[in-house]
């Protein structure tokens, strides 16, 4: 998507073999951009590309999610003028002046913070996490609450409950923000796979995003596929197994069912796991977890 959106700033692209893409320009120029469909990708791509082309860059239907809004921050930051971002349009300045140094401070990573609530919730268990940004839980929150957890939020710090068996979820469906994260979909699966009930998951989002549920199926899960529709009838228990990360938030699920499973799980494929999550095994562990990284 962003590609098209590239070429018509006058970049000229080839694809290459082995999943490769070569860009090239003589120079950017500002355009009106209209997305087909909200892709932060591609809004990020498009407001770095903007940055240094001439004129002005609007995107429309751009996606709205926190990680825009803290974008737009860190290039105001630097000298660039960005307006709009967390709206469906967004307004770019090209930048003829030298960028200015700067310090800047990410946000919260609200799917990390998101995983550890869904490690309480699959294991009864208790978390307080601190520097977050509840706002930008309020989709997992709901769910979870309606999964039967206790939460509470003040500030930036959000505790949750785990309840002793988690209920079943008629209906989660994945959406752009301020919708239910399609990165949170894969430790959903793994919890309703345990809840009392029978839920469904629609993934509306991408294709192709239930590579972690073969490997919950052989560790006792009953989940059944049809297309983007997951549907999970809980299970009274989930069975150690050895398994495979296929993906990063895939393989995230799998951390946490084993925490939730009889016996021991091993989990292969960490290195998609570390693409997204710093030293998880020592956040688990610091939270009673009997988990370790064998090299």
């Amino acid at each position: 998507m962003h590609l098209k959106a590239l070429r018509s700033m006058g970049a000229r692209i080839r694809d290459a073999q082995h999943g490769f893409i070569f860009c090239e320009t003589d120079k950017l120029q500002g355009t009106d951009i209209m997305l087909d469909y909200p892709s932060v990708g591609a809004t990020e791509n498009i407001m770095l590309a903007a940055v240094f082309s001439e004129g002005v860059t609007q995107i429309r239907n751009a996606a709205k999610e926190p990680e825009i809004v803290d974008l737009q921050s860190f290039l105001n930051a630097l000298g660039v003028n960005v307006v709009g971002a967390g709206t469906h349009l967004i307004r770019i300045e090209g930048c003829k002046k030298k960028l200015r140094d700067v310090e800047h401070k990410i946000i919260p990573d609200r799917i990390v913070a998101g995983t550890y609530m869904v490690a309480a919730a699959m294991t009864g268990g208790e978390v307080l996490l601190r520097n977050v940004i509840p706002e930008h839980l309020v989709s997992i929150m709901y769910n979870l609450r309606e999964a039967g957890c206790q939460i509470r939020t003040n500030g930036d710090w959000v505790h949750i409950q785990g309840p002793e068996r988690l209920n079943s979820i008629d209906m989660v469906r994945t959406l752009p923000y301020p919708g239910f994260p399609t990165d949170m979909q894969p430790q959903t699966v793994a919890m309703l796979s345990i809840a009392r009930g029978t839920s469904i998951v629609v993934e509306t989002v991408f294709e192709n995003r239930y590579k972690h549920v073969e490997e919950m199926l052989r560790m006792g899960a009953n989940i059944k596929l049809e297309g983007r529709i997951a549907i999970i009838k809980g299970v009274n228990k989930l069975a150690g197994a050895e398994i495979y990360a296929r993906d990063l938030r895939g393989g995230a699920a799998l951390v946490l069912a084993g925490l939730a499973a009889e016996g021991t799980t091993i989990v292969h494929g960490v290195k998609h796991i570390d693409r997204g999550y710093e030293k998880i095994e020592d956040r688990l562990r610091h939270l009673g977890a009997k988990i370790s990284r064998v090299d």
